[in-house]
């Protein structure tokens, strides 16, 4: 076993305990950003003055009116930026615009001495716009090949021979939306100024140094002069990581140019109109089976709506093409990706980074084409499994290791759910009710962990250890309500070897550990757990010494556990406390910093060749539902996961991320349905779903009636911190199962043998169309008309099927006016 991940007798790690903060989040005493400024003098606060057009040259903006305004005192403008007038890393972010790019740009920030203040000022401020024409949709950005950014392509094998070896070719189109991260706490930021003229930024930010960096370059400063601190965060999910950098400086210029501190938060509204999303995406498609339904070749075109600027878009959708395959072998392959330009938010990272629409796609297409080839949809995944022992690599030709794991979460999902037994009583159920149907779907995940950036795979951290033996960490990541800090106090605790009420954790500063990677890509526990216990081991082997020399022995064969320190063989001990007290006199250091850099990645991006990820991890759901044929609504009814996290570093937090990522993976699959307005009346490019009360989020009422996790066991993962795996994001992907069960409800309407297509989300109103579609399918059999799938479209009878255009993420049109969208 190696070195990071073999643990000690009687570890903290593996324990399960509640969020470290779960008192303060229950009690309403957990302080965020926004709460600072009850705490903080003289504070003003800043309103965004947004443009409602999608797209303009700016040709006069008035800002006198605003200064009339009583309690306005100062509106920012580009005018006002001594640095660089931009808040993105790719330079394409202007901070305060000339351009009106979106619908609800911020072009100008008024500073009043209460909200109402700046909100009536920011509404006096007189912008006039030349307008330019708009790109709102995905569909008008390929059209007008509307693209920006890099445009990668994959490719393994031999692509036209994988398609003329195959027995059966299939092509198709795949729309699906985008999503709002939609957390607790909006985007936040408090700014303020000291006598030495130093920065002081508190941020609900993802990313603190990216912040500090964009900070310094727009006020023209080193990044010495700028600290910036993340207290805690309402949830985050990716929508942090790069958006909070613009707000954050609209405060600290703020504060710079009036002297007093500066807070900007977001309204509700505001934060859904200018903050970006998950990226929606386009597929175009081409795929190829052998007679016994194994994938042979698949051919497809990925288009991310990237939205006005390219902010995290590249990298997403390098990492959309990495997952493109799951859990499937794909031997020939050649997948192109690119960036859509269009007049919307900049849309940006969230849970899963691009990994959830590759993902989509093949799962999509596997259940499409399934009944197509007369197999059930679950038996075609398993025929298509990497397989260990095979050497098997991925497209962009990474081994798959432990692929194994593969088939075995899925079986055990088989046996702890009783598949089999339950498919049975479900056949039965749905013969003896005809407007009612059940379906009972298993789908898989293989999900990579890592930054594909690979200079992003390291960590920092500053481990202090007090004369009275408490101890204090601070580390580079950031809590967002996933227990990273709470896994952070196991690792300290145990790589010392004392009780963990010794050890308390301080809030992410830039000050204390500097140039840290965001917390993303699920990589939090990983990076910064190695680095504090890198920094633990470096302090104990300090400790080791000094307890030898008191304990007469030799520094290899004293133990630390439990808060005391012992001699092998000897029953003369020495207290944790006395320990740190005596090393103190000796004058030994007790502060170290830790770090690390995850060995073993390599990655080109331009051939797009390489070992991107540290591991895969692993998992399976599966879920039964049931649909009303005459609403399409539908009910979850039971779920169960079986879930690899390797050696859980904190059982309790890891089950509760796995729930977590599973609902908001349904929500995102089946219930949230971001709209935009693009017609060409007055409000083009308009988000017309602006609260929570036309935007659909799972809630206590979506949660499936019986839910199960287990956490696979003896999964020790070799080289990663005390044997562990990332939680973060795979389980979201566990949801694709809700929607595979919703298609194959949708298909019991109608005949065997007939390819549903289903929009992504597939809201109810969706699901009703599809099983229109499914009983129009059956009424053209019942009349001899040519064989069709669900959409309507012609299948021939030799073998190889073409389908039509899949899911589009909408309705038809003419439902839309039926459903009042």
């Amino acid at each position: 076993m190696s070195h990071l991940s073999e643990r000690p007798d009687k570890p903290a790690v593996g324990v399960s305990m509640p969020h470290e903060s779960a008192v303060l989040h229950v009690t309403g005493t957990a302080l965020y950003t926004d709460d600072l400024v009850h705490r903080t003098k003289d504070v003003l606060h800043a309103y965004p003055v947004q443009v409602m057009k999608a797209h303009g040259r700016i040709t006069d903006l008035r800002t006198e009116p605003a200064l009339a305004v009583p309690g306005v005192v100062r509106v920012l403008t580009g005018a006002d930026v001594p640095g660089v007038n931009d808040a993105g890393m790719k330079h394409d972010e202007p901070l305060f615009p000339d351009e009106v790019m979106f619908h609800g740009h911020a072009v100008a920030w008024v500073l009043g001495e209460t909200l109402e203040a700046a909100r009536l000022g920011a509404a006096a401020v007189e912008v006039e716009l030349d307008e330019l024409p708009s790109v709102v949709t995905l569909r008008e950005a390929i059209e007008a090949e509307s693209f920006h950014g890099a445009r990668p392509l994959m490719a393994t094998g031999d692509i036209d021979a994988g398609f003329a070896d195959s027995a059966h070719v299939f092509t198709g189109e795949f729309q699906f939306s985008d999503q709002e991260h939609f957390y607790l706490e909006t985007h936040a930021a408090l700014a303020l100024v000291d006598e030495a003229e130093q920065v002081f930024v508190q941020s609900s930010t993802q990313h603190p140094s990216e912040t500090q960096e964009i900070v310094a370059h727009v006020l023209g400063l080193h990044s010495h002069e700028v600290t910036v601190q993340c207290l805690r965060m309402g949830g985050g999910f990716g929508g942090k990581e790069m958006q909070p950098h613009g707000f954050a400086a609209v405060a600290a210029l703020g504060a710079k140019l009036t002297g007093r501190p500066v807070r900007v938060r977001l309204s509700r509204t505001q934060d859904l109109t200018m903050s970006g999303k998950r990226h929606g995406f386009h597929a175009a498609w081409k795929i190829g089976f052998d007679a016994d339904g194994r994938i042979q070749a698949l051919d497809a075109t990925l288009t991310a709506d990237g939205g006005w600027s390219l902010d995290l878009s590249e990298p997403v959708v390098a990492r959309a093409l990495c997952h493109i395959d799951n859990t499937y072998w794909i031997p020939n392959a050649r997948v192109a990706g690119r960036i859509a330009k269009t007049n919307k938010v900049s849309n940006t990272a969230f849970r899963g980074f691009g990994g959830p629409q590759g993902m989509l796609v093949i799962e999509d297409i596997l259940g499409r084409c399934a009944p197509l080839l007369g197999l059930d949809p679950a038996e075609l995944r398993k025929r298509n499994f990497y397989r260990p022992g095979l050497g098997q690599a991925t497209p962009y030709g990474q081994t798959v290791a432990q692929a194994g794991r593969i088939a075995a979460v899925w079986q055990q999902v088989e046996d702890n759910g009783a598949l089999a037994d339950r498919a049975r009583a479900i056949a039965a159920f749905n013969a003896e009710h005809p407007h009612t149907k059940r379906a009972l779907a298993i789908t898989g995940v293989k999900f990579g962990i890592s930054f594909n950036l690979t200079a992003f795979n390291q960590a920092g951290a500053l481990v202090l250890i007090y004369k009275d033996g408490s101890v204090l960490i601070n580390h580079g990541g950031t809590e967002m309500g996933q227990g990273l800090h709470t896994k952070m106090l196991q690792v300290a605790a145990t790589t010392l070897g004392i009780p963990l009420d010794k050890v308390r954790l301080a809030p992410t500063r830039t000050d204390k550990v500097p140039n840290t990677s965001a917390t993303a890509a699920s990589s939090g526990a990983d990076l910064n757990g190695a680095a504090v216990k890198n920094a633990c081991e470096q302090l104990r082997a300090r400790l080791l010494q000094v307890a030898a020399s008191r304990l007469g022995t030799n520094a290899a064969d004293v133990r630390i556990s439990e808060g005391v320190a012992r001699a092998l063989g000897s029953e003369t001990e020495l207290a944790w406390d006395d320990l740190v007290r005596t090393a103190y006199f000796q004058r030994v250091q007790l502060s170290a910093s830790g770090f690390y850099r995850t060995e073993g990645l390599h990655w080109d991006a331009k051939t797009f060749r390489g070992s991107p990820f540290k591991y895969f991890a692993y998992g399976a759901a599966a879920a039964e539902v049931e649909v009303d044929g005459f609403t399409g609504a539908y009910r979850i009814r039971r779920v169960d996961i079986v879930h690899d996290v390797g050696d859980s570093l904190s059982p309790m937090i890891d089950i509760g991320q796995v729930e977590g990522g599973f609902v908001q993976g349904a929500g995102w699959l089946t219930l949230e349905d971001l709209r935009w307005d693009g017609g060409d009346g007055p409000n083009r490019g308009r988000l017309l779903t602006q609260a929570a009360s036309t935007y659909k989020l799972p809630s206590f009422s979506e949660m499936p009636e019986e839910f199960n996790v287990t956490l696979m066991e003896n999964a020790t993962e070799e080289g990663a911190v005390y044997g562990s795996k990332a939680v973060g994001e795979p389980p979201l992907m566990l949801a694709f199962c809700v929607r595979e069960a919703l298609r194959q409800a949708a298909a019991a309407f109608g005949p065997g043998g007939v390819s549903v297509e289903l929009a992504a989300p597939a809201t109810p109103e969706a699901v009703f169309w599809a099983v229109q579609a499914v009983q129009a399918a059956q009424a053209a059999r019942g009349a001899g008309l040519p064989g069709t799938d669900a959409a309507g479209d012609e299948v021939s009878g030799n073998g190889r099927a073409v389908t039509g255009n899949a899911g589009n993420g909408r309705v038809p049109a003419d439902a839309e006016a039926l459903s009042g969208a």
